[in-house]
């Protein structure tokens, strides 16, 4: 089934221009004056419109099936970099000179800018994104499982570190939070534009990693486990990182090949995930 819906979906978010005749003031940055933006474009003002009010259902989850919301000016440049299928741009009428040359572009008020984002400071645009089929097959080197991971901003950290480790994907599974929620969005900072993040809810994609020569490495606390300094780098692996609270399942621990943890000087007692992640990704690879 296609991602990207029918025509009458689509409609919903674009918006046609009002052209004027002559676009002289474009300078040679490829950027439009504030006050001839404003000459081509119509600046709604509503919360109410419809099209405002259709973007707006994607801050939930259960209409997050083939679009999802990105905001500020970085995540639309890593968009537009990815070629990632932009539907639709919404830039508060504050920061029009800052628009590049885009298509779909939406003028709108402050006011309704900040009815788009989950923050108290919207960034000055929001774009409705196409959600992109993504395949992993594992024929790279390193992976990342997160298995119900539940705080966005632990999944997006670790997705962005493994992001920077040079990993060939990210792979959730369980009750992980959305890759698509907006606090996940603002921690993997376009990192989903880089690598493949893919979502599972069917945890045989571990035995499946297993049948084509990856190993597991998961991570817990219990006595037969080892430190992840002594062990020799797998050819291919995966590391698995579990729930903040209760750790990796039991299922996936009986797949793995080897259970790994992080020694500790300290007295504390354990660390972050997304901390513990950030220092095995980069200590194995």
């Amino acid at each position: 089934m296609s991602l990207i819906g029918n025509q009458k979906t689509l409609e919903r978010f674009y918006f046609i221009p009002r052209i004027v005749k002559s676009l002289s003031s474009i300078n040679e940055a490829g950027i439009l004056s504030k006050h001839d933006i404003i000459n081509i474009m119509e600046i709604i003002q509503s919360r109410d419109n419809k099209k405002i009010k259709e973007a707006r259902k994607l801050l939930q989850k259960k209409y997050r099936t083939a679009f999802y919301l990105i905001e500020g000016f970085h995540l639309l440049k890593e968009a537009r970099n990815a070629q990632a299928e932009i539907i639709q741009v919404f830039v508060a009428e504050s920061k029009l000179g800052e628009i590049k040359e885009l298509d779909n572009v939406i003028a709108v008020s402050d006011e309704v800018l900040k009815s788009l984002s989950d923050t108290e400071s919207p960034q000055g645009v929001v774009a409705v994104v196409a959600q992109s089929e993504q395949l992993l097959d594992f024929t790279g080197e390193a992976y990342l499982i997160l298995e119900n991971i539940q705080d966005p901003g632990n999944v997006g950290t670790m997705v962005r570190t493994a992001d920077a480790g040079g990993y060939d994907g990210v792979i959730l599974i369980g009750d992980t939070a959305d890759m698509y929620s907006p606090k996940v969005l603002r921690a993997m900072q376009g990192s989903h534009f880089h690598i493949p993040v893919i979502t599972s809810k069917d945890k045989e994609i571990l035995n499946q990693a297993k049948q084509v020569g990856v190993e597991l490495l998961a991570t817990t606390l219990s006595a037969n486990s080892v430190s992840y300094q002594e062990i020799k780098k797998p050819e291919k692996f995966a590391l698995i990182m579990g729930n903040e609270g209760s750790g990796v399942s039991e299922y996936a621990l009986s797949q793995a090949d080897q259970r790994i943890h992080i020694s500790m000087a300290g007295q504390a007692e354990s660390l972050n995930v997304a901390v513990a992640a950030g220092i095995l990704m980069f200590g194995i690879k």
